[in-house]
């Protein structure tokens, strides 16, 4: 906006330069006109002495004198006329000349400020290129610490492809290790079944009919193993919604309605399962306080 307001103000200076030049024309002027008047005047006032004196020398010209005096009056008043305006130009060049001082002032006011500014705006160029190098150097600094980092993250990604990979093959080491157990296994029973053995019978019979018995054992076992567990299952799962049960009724009880067995039982139970129920209960709930109380 400062850069904005120079040409105007420039502008602004000029016309004014341009308006004290047409004042000092136009007093200029005035100056000449007064003193063509001042003349004329003088000359009127010559011809005028001169007419007074054919006057006195010649009464009967009476109404020439009174015109000349009429002529004179009205020069006269032009005269004061056109010194009062000289007297308003001047004051008006003078209100013009003050005004152009004061704007002249304004003006090297603002250069110095523009001054000021421009040496501001270097300043904070001068700061912003010290920031933008030392962003320029960070950014240097976290594009290297992110090249480490995508090396660090390559050769985890590597390891952990070779540890997947050794696992797999530990996995089958594992697999060929129990197949072999198992391989062992099966000799020994063998061998303790030829052993065993009081007929002679053909070894080919012998491993299918052990194998047999092996696989039926092995399987009887697992399917019990997987009843009982899922009988256990069932009864831990009713266990737990008979206590879940339990509370939801217990605080049922304790908080939001005490009297419910009151106001249920009768409506499920009749009246003689109700007398007997009291009958058992009423040892239970009755308080022996006999001997605590006063005699």
């Amino acid at each position: 906006q400062k850069m904005m307001e120079i040409p105007k103000l420039k502008v602004i200076k000029q016309n004014l330069d341009y308006l004290n030049l047409d004042l000092e024309k136009d007093l200029q002027r005035l100056d000449e006109a007064n003193q063509v008047l001042l003349r004329k005047i003088q000359e009127k006032e010559e011809a005028i002495q001169s007419l007074e004196r054919e006057i006195a020398l010649s009464p009967g010209r009476a109404n020439e004198r009174e015109e000349l005096n009429h002529i004179v009056f009205e020069k006269e008043e032009a005269l004061r006329n056109l010194e009062s305006e000289t007297a308003k130009l001047i004051k008006s060049n003078k209100i013009l000349s003050r005004n152009v001082v004061e704007l002249q002032k304004k003006i090297s006011r603002r250069f110095k400020n523009i001054d000021n500014d421009k040496e501001d705006l270097k300043q904070m160029l001068a700061e912003l290129k010290v920031r933008l190098q030392k962003s320029t150097e960070s950014c240097a600094k976290q594009e290297k610490e992110l090249l480490k980092i995508e090396g660090n993250y390559q050769s985890l990604h590597q390891l952990c492809e070779d540890q997947a990979h050794y696992i797999k093959k530990y996995q089958e080491i594992l697999r060929q290790m129990e197949k072999e157990k198992e391989m062992l296994l099966l000799e020994k029973e063998i061998f303790k079944a030829q052993n065993n053995s009081s007929q002679i019978v053909k070894p080919g019979s012998i491993l299918v009919e052990t194998i047999q018995s092996n696989m039926e054992k092995t399987i009887i076992k697992k399917e019990k193993k997987i009843f009982w567990y899922k009988h256990f299952q069932c009864g831990v799962f009713m266990v737990m919604i008979f206590i879940r049960l339990l509370g939801y009724v217990l605080f049922h009880l304790q908080y939001i309605n005490p009297d419910l067995l009151v106001d249920v039982l009768p409506m499920v139970m009749s009246r003689d399962t109700l007398k007997r129920l009291r009958e058992v209960l009423l040892p239970f709930l009755t308080l022996e306080v006999e001997e605590v109380l006063p005699h």
